[in-house]
């Protein structure tokens, strides 16, 4: 499942989400420090694994 980064506009705390896509789209995240629900979501890098298939 994808990995959401998020930071409250709030208390300025930087967290994590593990949602699915579905979930993403209905779900609105509150911040786990003050649950305030003035979060945007950030950019994050990400990481992939692939076959070596030559």
């Amino acid at each position: 499942m994808p990995t959401y980064a998020y930071k409250c506009k709030k208390c300025g705390k930087s967290f994590t989400l593990v949602l699915s896509i579905t979930e993403h789209d209905r779900k609105k995240p509150t911040c786990p420090k003050c649950r305030s629900s003035q979060v945007a979501q950030t950019v994050q890098g990400f990481f992939a694994t692939t076959s070596k298939k030559s």
